[in-house]
């Protein structure tokens, strides 16, 4: 794929959508009035998760200015937002006739406000790396937020890269390549997009409010995408509490021998006391050593595996695609 020219940019825009035909409506109205502004064109495809619900006959009963289509893309199954940007931004590789892509969530927390400065981002990097919204204030409610730090803390712990990005971004074409013959874009985007060293950038933003409708996402869905993008950084996760485990065995050993030397060498110990503990430690240490065994074990298996590749396996997944607007399909 050739490097898009600032001026002749051909932009899609990736909205994977589940059950939120109302709050999608009303975005694509307020991103063909953004486009409108800064007179740009851009067609839209719709990932619809496996939906439950359709869009109605008049899902988009306006006049669209510079969106020049609306295409959804139906899946046989759910698979989450993020299998379902996956198989999107896939699909739109498989095309071949995009410059960028901008992914964003099809229900308005995402800010359409935002995209101008995205784009304007975008092309100050030269149409050569991804841009991410960084958010800098969120607007859910205080609860979630307290979470949602301490999952922060734990991905940093774990993985040493700081959550600061969602999914809204944009993405060049040239980068498409790495992204649809990785398979830790089918576990998380973001993560995958770090994990593969793709160069980006960011932009401040706000965290908006979802234009229609109740959020679909519950405590389980946050830990479960949560877990899904530590698990992109799994070799690094390993490492570190592999690292963290032999510390651990050492810092065992290192309080067995001052018990023995209690024990031993003092009148400190208390009869049966110094048994006691080195009984734990030693059952502590044996834990840890198996641990350790399990994970090695485990690691060089999951090296045998065969990993889901999108280009190769996402169109067994796709159930149809077909144009709404300008409403021939």
């Amino acid at each position: 794929m050739k490097q898009a020219d600032s001026e002749s940019l051909k932009l899609v825009f990736l909205l994977p959508v589940y059950n939120d035909w109302d709050s999608a409506g009303l975005l694509i109205k307020k991103i063909d009035e953004i486009l409108i502004a800064i007179d740009q064109e851009a067609s839209i495809l719709l990932v619809d998760d496996h939906s439950s619900a359709f869009p109605g006959k008049d899902f988009i009963d306006y006049d669209l200015s510079h969106v020049a289509n609306i295409r959804i893309l139906t899946l046989r199954r759910n698979l989450g937002h993020q299998r379902a940007i996956a198989i999107g931004l896939t699909q739109l590789y498989d095309e071949g006739n995009w410059d960028a892509v901008v992914v964003m969530d099809a229900d308005g927390e995402d800010r359409p406000e935002d995209i101008p400065a995205l784009l304007e981002k975008f092309k100050a990097e030269g149409n050569s790396k991804i841009i991410f919204a960084e958010r800098l204030k969120r607007s859910e409610n205080m609860i979630f937020k307290v979470l949602y730090k301490l999952y922060r803390l734990i991905h940093r712990m774990l993985t040493g890269i700081p959550v600061k990005v969602g999914n809204f971004s944009i993405i060049p074409a040239v980068h498409l390549p790495t992204l649809t013959v990785s398979s830790e874009m089918w576990n998380h985007y973001t993560a995958c997009v770090y994990q593969t060293r793709i160069p980006r950038s960011s932009v401040p933003t706000v965290r908006g409010k979802r234009l229609a409708g109740k959020p679909k996402m519950n405590f389980v869905n946050l830990v479960m995408h949560g877990l899904s993008a530590i698990s992109v950084f799994s070799d690094v996760v390993g490492v570190r509490l592999f690292i963290a485990s032999i510390l651990l065995i050492m810092a065992l050993l290192f309080l067995l021998v001052i018990v023995v030397g209690i024990r031993y060498f003092t009148t400190l110990a208390i009869p049966g006391w110094a048994t006691f503990v080195s009984g734990l430690i030693l059952v502590g240490i044996f834990q840890i050593f198996t641990f350790i065994c399990i994970f090695i074990l485990f690691t060089l298996r999951s090296r045998n595996n065969l990993d889901f590749i999108p280009i190769r396996d996402y169109k067994y997944f796709i159930d149809g695609l077909k144009e709404v607007y300008p409403g021939n399909g």
